[in-house]
This record gives C-alpha cells, structure tokens and sequence, in this order.
C-alpha cells in the first residue's frame, strides 16, 4: 500500500514538472510581409500537355497522360528536362522506355523516337520549374524556419499541388500593380533577384510553403503568436508590400471564423482606403501576408473572393507553425 503512494507522488511530481503540451515551435515569431520570388523544382518532370508529331499525337497515342511524372529514362533516374533532353539525344535505341509516376505508382511506357523536319521530338510539353512570387509570413528565430504563402503551390495546367524535389525563395521587388475588380482578381508585378536567396523550401503544402531561413534574421520586433481562439471579429491589420517595396500595414475588418475549415479560417474584408486606391482590394502576390490582431499575430492571407474583390480568407498561422515544423 506505501509502495502505490509513493508511485502516485512519483506520478503526480512528473505532472506538474512535464509541460503537458509542448509546442514545436516558438511562441514569438518575426512577422514576415515581405515580397518574395519563389522558385521550386518538381520532383520528375512534369507531362502538362501533347502535341503533334508528323501529324500525330505519339506521345498521348503511346499511354502519356497529362500529370504523368516522369522519372527514369531507360531505368536512369532523371532529375529534369536537361537530362532527359541529354538522355534521348545520346539513345542510339529506337524505343525509350519512359517510367512514370501516376496516382502514386510507377507505370512504364514505350515511346519510339521520331524526327519532324531532321529535329527529335517527344510530343511532349513537360516542366520541371515554377517561378512566381508571393509573401513571407513569418520566420520563427529559434528554429530559423520560414513559412509563406499560406497556401500550397498548385501547377496551372493540371490545377494540381506542384510536387517539390526542393525550391528556393529570394529577393523580389514590385514594379508595379494591376488592380482588382470584381470578377477578376489584379496581381504584383515584380522583378527576382535569383542570387540573393534568403531560405531554402523543403515543402509545399495545403498550408503553405516551408523550409529553412539561410540569410541574416531582419532586424525586426517579434510577435506573440495567437492561438485560433485569440482570434475575433473586429479590426485587424495586414502587412504587405504595393509600393516602393515598403512593407506597411492596411487596416482589414475580420467578418467571420471558421475552425473547422483546413484553411479558409479567417473572413475578412479590406477597409483600408490607400490600399483599396492601389489595388482595388486583395490581389495575386498577396498570399502570405500575416494578419495581426491585437498585437498578437494570427493568421495569413490567402485567397480573394474573385466576385467582390475588397473580401478574402486567410488562415490561422498556428496550422501553419505546425506544418513547418513537422
């Protein structure tokens, strides 16, 4: 009986010494709102369309379909376009055979190669690279990890998540803004600066995209990260870069929460006038730019309602902080 009491003070000193909820990441964080150029790799090479061949479409005629990843060339692995551009020119095999990923399997196909005019044609158009731009949300300065966007990279063609083998982000300066209208949504127009890389991306995500901060820290003032119950309707701010690359903050209204979407969390319309006069309300480029509420930060921007433009989501920045640290 003396034994079982004392295990239970064991157990109970343990409790009250062990956090029982230890979070994976900082509970300051620096708020990001920087403009940012953003360049991720595919992980293969990407099938985003067919065309003719001597009149025939050889390549969609042999089994390719559009989303096919392309892997291996003749059981070589194969990184990118440069390589398998490489590998069919050096080929003296009348047939390649083509190993592809296709809903999460590999599957092989022949393809016979075939001249049009003296020059070597696949029929294929194929990606590996996505370039854009977009905005920093945060970087956590204990664990140097960055998170932007707010949302996952999506390829245009086959409207799908864009599988990454790695990615960077770097410098990005606007030049110049297409406004919003309702029914169509503007967008920042900029210029990179491919050398000055200031994180490396590791993934892309439902809820953004994640990886480690390489260049100095900025010189900035940390915020507490708010939970989703911190967040209420009412004022609140964003930070962003419209004009002469200055990140500022516009003054938003938060008109609806919902907890129970993955990443639609936060609606919220704009009410700031100078940004309303630049931009006409939410534009492409945006996403990512955190959302501050009471001091606290809580969220990202991440989509526009394309029918009325000054609305749009965001999403909580603590399902964000999670991603990036798992």
């Amino acid at each position: 009986m003396k034994k079982n009491k004392l295990y239970l003070k064991i157990i109970i000193y343990l409790l009250l010494f062990i956090p029982i909820n230890v979070l994976g990441y900082s509970e300051y964080i620096i708020p990001g709102g920087e403009n940012i150029g953003i360049e991720v790799n595919s992980k293969g090479i990407l099938v985003v369309g067919f065309y003719k061949v001597n009149d025939e479409y050889i390549a969609k005629n042999s089994g390719f379909q559009i989303g096919d990843r392309i892997i291996k060339i003749d059981n070589e692995n194969t990184e990118n376009i440069d390589k398998m551009i490489e590998k069919i020119d050096k080929t003296e095999k009348n047939t390649i055979k083509y190993t592809v990923i296709r809903n999460n399997k590999e599957k092989d196909i022949d393809l016979d190669k075939v001249k049009e005019n003296d020059i070597l044609k696949t029929g294929l158009y194929v990606k590996d690279t996505i370039i854009g731009i977009g905005t920093l949300t945060f970087i956590d300065p204990e664990t140097r990890k960055f998170g932007a966007l707010g949302h996952e990279i999506l390829e245009k063609t086959t409207k799908e998540k864009f599988e990454i083998k790695d990615g960077k982000i770097f410098k990005s300066e606007v030049t110049n803004i297409e406004r919003s209208e309702n029914g169509s949504a503007g967008e920042k127009n900029a210029i990179y600066d491919k050398e000055k890389v200031y994180g490396n991306i590791k993934e892309n995500e439902e809820s953004g995209i994640f990886g480690d901060y390489i260049d100095n820290i900025p010189n900035k003032n940390t915020l507490k990260v708010g939970t989703k119950d911190d967040v209420k309707e009412g004022k609140a701010i964003i930070r962003t870069v419209v004009n002469n690359n200055e990140i500022k903050e516009y003054e938003i209204n938060i008109i609806k929460i919902n907890k129970n979407s993955e990443t639609k969390n936060i609606l919220f319309e704009i009410t700031d006038d100078e940004l309303l006069n630049k931009t006409g309300g939410i534009i492409q480029g945006m996403s990512g730019s955190p959302i501050i509420q009471n001091d606290l930060i809580v969220g990202a921007v991440t989509h526009v309602i394309v029918n009325d433009t000054k609305k749009g989501y965001g999403i909580f920045l603590t399902t964000m902080l999670e991603e990036a640290e798992n």
